[in-house]
């Protein structure tokens, strides 16, 4: 998709400060942070919303969901953190690329 701005970034086409990445995702650091660490994991495969998987995607977010205490830990937040994933207009997607937030506050 040449107009999404988090493929660009996974592409490197666009800078971000990275923390993780694999052949299978990125991670960066949320250029608009709502808590001391804020990042975003991404699939490198276009994926719109949460909403537009299915089974074939199963794998992939799987490994995804297994890398984000890993990533959490590593950015300072092993002794806790949340996450989530906006889906759609109405659940507050703002960028049409599945991402998942990870928030927390270093202890």
């Amino acid at each position: 998709m040449t107009d999404c701005i988090f493929c660009k970034i996974a592409d490197k086409q666009i800078p971000a400060d990275i923390v993780y990445e694999d052949n299978d995702m990125l991670c960066f650091k949320d250029i608009n942070p709502a808590a001391p660490v804020h990042l975003l994991l991404i699939p490198k495969q276009h994926l719109v919303s949460l909403a537009e998987v299915g089974p074939e995607h199963e794998a992939l977010l799987g490994k995804m969901m297994v890398k984000v205490p890993e990533i959490a830990e590593a950015n300072g937040l092993g002794y806790g953190f949340k996450t989530h994933i906006n889906t759609g207009k109405g659940g507050g997607q703002e960028v049409f690329h599945l991402h998942i937030h990870i928030m927390g506050r270093p202890v």
